[in-house]
């Protein structure tokens, strides 16, 4: 019908292409995951979980409290202990490769769940999040019995009770990229998935269920804060895994301070995305819209930050404005969208609260014509031009489909710039110069660089930040060291 119909600009359209959903289950209530079953919260409370593209409620997910984070935490210390570290590396590493193996049979489920529950594009949650969740199962995986390989010299030992913390950005993802390295490394595990994007972890809770795992190797317990809070100020956790703000993990450094536990924060990122005059510039225009609009600016690494040489500037924000008229903004389910939904209303109004304020700061605002959707929680792809390092739309993580321009004339110029704001997890460089990448990479404080390309993630990558973006490393054979203790 002409009125679904998505405007393209001119005489084309495109047609609806939505996923069909009629083969995912979603139960209307999810309890937490504790000890190899699904059980009550101690206090009989739940909340609701909704659908950021429609506001509909999809499920309600049980509240953890103290009470149920330290039964979840005494079943994983008891599953460590009497089955865990006693079994062979190599039969562990069975289980994990049966959990990669399980994913990927469940994979189109896993992606539309991911993009209902989280408003991401489906080709992203298809594409990109359940693939590497798999791999980054079967890379670990084949690591549980080579790790006096990995460290020569060193006996790895596991550490215990892993108390695990993740995102809403990608849910599926962040839970593999956890809870893969540390059942590979002999560890037991209680994660928290982010109260707004809970399905998909519980719907691995099922997974894990189903594979045989030993009842109490991982535990996935729901919830706020509170929840959070509970696992890492548990006296039997014996080391903190968090992805997520800053803020928070400022909070999980104070709190963890005097233990013995061990920690690893990967934070908030405010990432540059440079290109330089003899860059490919059609290739790095595309590269700057799938570095921070076709993932809603919903990554901590994304190249938020857009730094051009002035020789290319002009020609670069033409075709980068003419590419963000091509975008389409709407239902994630359809396999025609570029930028789905707002994770949730506050952070929305977030976005526009910086939206508001960068244009008060003087910067000069750019959006296509495209129409947006008129419920649901959705923000136009947005360029701010003109701005400066002194705004706080450039120096601030906004985490939304925001871009800003800046302009440079030399490399110490862009070095200078790109390392002035607190943050240090990713960047990017465009050009056909080598001596100029390497340059840049020495430079940059920034844990990731990509060079003409951006967002390409690999299990055997490690992938961590610097300053207020984080320590540790997650990812490759670096993201085994962070769940042993080596000696």
């Amino acid at each position: 019908m002409q009125e679904n119909k998505v405007e393209l600009g001119g005489d084309w359209t495109y047609a609806p292409a939505p996923e069909d959903k009629k083969h995912v289950k979603i139960e209307k209530r999810y309890d937490l995951f504790i000890n190899g079953k699904f059980v009550k919260p101690a206090k009989g409370k739940y909340f609701d979980t909704i659908s950021p593209s429609t506001e509909e409620v999809l499920s309600q997910i049980a509240e953890a409290d103290e009470k149920d984070v330290d039964t979840a935490v005494k079943a994983a210390r008891n599953a460590y202990d009497k089955v865990w570290k006693k079994m062979p590396a190599k039969e562990r590493g069975k289980y994990i490769f049966r959990i990669a193996r399980m994913i990927q049979e469940r994979s189109r489920e896993l992606a539309v769940i991911e993009s209902m529950n989280g408003g991401k594009p489906i080709r992203e949650s298809r594409d990109i999040d359940v693939p590497l969740a798999a791999n980054h199962f079967f890379y670990y995986a084949g690591w549980a019995d080579k790790l006096e390989y990995a460290f020569p010299g060193k006996k790895p030992q596991s550490l215990g009770v892993v108390g695990q913390i993740i995102p809403w950005n990608f849910p599926l993802l962040m839970a593999a990229w956890k809870i893969a390295p540390a059942l590979a490394t002999g560890n037991t595990v209680v994660l928290k998935p982010a109260e707004t994007t809970s399905l998909t972890a519980l719907k691995l809770a099922e997974i894990i269920q189903e594979s045989g795992l030993p009842d109490g190797v991982v535990n996935i317990v729901t919830g706020h804060g509170k929840t959070g809070a509970a696992i890492v100020n548990h006296p039997l956790v014996n080391k903190v895994a968090f992805t997520g703000s800053t803020d928070v993990g400022k909070i999980i450094q104070k709190a963890v301070a005097g233990t013995n536990k061990k920690v690893t924060l990967e934070l908030g990122g405010k990432a540059a995305n440079i290109v330089f005059e003899d860059a490919p510039i059609d290739q790095a225009v595309e590269g700057i819209v799938n570095g921070i609009f076709f993932n809603q600016g919903h990554v901590c690494c994304a190249g938020s930050r857009l730094f051009v040489q002035e020789g290319v500037a002009e020609e670069l924000i033409r075709k980068l404005k003419d590419r963000m008229q091509t975008l389409i903004v709407g239902d994630p389910l359809d396999k025609n969208t570029d930028i789905g939904a707002i994770n949730s209303k506050e952070q929305l109004q977030k976005i526009d609260h910086y939206l508001k304020l960068g244009s008060e700061e003087g910067a000069e605002m750019y959006q296509p014509s495209c129409s947006i959707p008129s419920k649901g929680f959705f923000c136009k792809p947005t360029l701010f031009l003109h701005a400066s390092q002194s705004h706080r739309i450039v120096q601030e993580e906004i985490f939304g489909p925001v871009l800003t321009v800046q302009t440079f004339r030399t490399i110490e110029e862009v070095v200078e710039k790109a390392n002035n704001i607190p943050y240090g997890l990713s960047a990017g460089v465009w050009t056909d110069k080598g001596s100029k990448i390497f340059n840049l990479t020495q430079n940059l404080r920034a844990g990731v660089i990509w060079a003409n390309t951006y967002n390409k993630f690999d299990p055997t990558s490690p992938f961590g930040g610097y300053k207020e973006s984080g320590f540790g490393r997650e990812g490759g054979l670096h993201g085994l060291m962070p769940y042993l203790e080596l000696t």
